[in-house]
């Protein structure tokens, strides 16, 4: 019965806040339509700079030169974690909303150049690289930024209609011990995002970049 009630509250959430979710959504696919408009607008000798460091990068994943999956799954960890963290405590800030809409644009434009530039450099073959590469870890990482993106706007929509509307019904606590909650369940689901990154990415690189 609690848990029925909890796929309730968690459906009715979404609903009342389906807009948010849905701007952020398309802020996220902007920023990775104008990554990818980005590499198009790129000179050829910066084209050419960035391709001969990312030949390097093939050559030490091909000749297993990368750093150990340990290393990497902490780098891929604390980097994300810090991110979401980010824009968690914007959430609470008030004043952070249009931050947090900013560092969301910024994540998807580095998704977008990033495939567009091996896309472009490579072809084919760039676009196998960035399939294994990128997309193992980002169907878990993408919805987290978007979801936590989406949360933190509404608590600091909440935050700014308690401070002008003086509006007390609803106790701050709970909702802040859920904002919370939502913050932990997010760092384990990037936990599992640079697990896969860390530990099965490489071996799908090393296998592309060997051919």
């Amino acid at each position: 019965m609690k848990k029925r009630m909890n796929h309730f509250v968690e459906a009715a959430y979404l609903g009342e806040h389906s807009s948010v979710f849905l701007f952020v959504s398309i802020l996220f696919m902007m920023g990775v339509i104008f990554g990818a408009v980005i590499v198009n607008s790129m000179s050829f000798e910066q084209k050419e700079d960035l391709f001969y460091y990312l030949s390097q990068f093939f050559s030490q994943i091909a000749n297993g030169e990368t750093a150990a999956s340990g290393e990497l799954f902490v780098q891929s960890l604390l980097h994300n974690s810090k991110f979401i963290a980010l824009m968690w405590v914007l959430g609470i800030s008030i004043i952070g909303l249009p931050v947090i809409l900013i560092l969301l644009f910024i994540k998807g434009m580095v998704v977008g150049f990033t495939v567009g530039f091996l896309v472009s450099q490579m072809g084919w073959k760039g676009f196998v690289f960035a399939f294994v590469s990128i997309l193992p870890q980002n169907v878990i990482i993408i919805p987290v930024f978007i979801v936590m993106a989406a949360v933190s706007i509404v608590f600091s929509l909440k935050m700014v209609g308690r401070q002008f509307t003086k509006k007390f019904s609803q106790p701050i606590l709970p909702i802040f011990g859920r904002y919370f909650l939502l913050l932990a369940g997010a760092i384990v689901l990037l936990a599992l995002a640079s697990g896969i990154e860390a530990y099965l990415s490489p071996g799908f690189m090393k296998a592309v970049a060997g051919k």
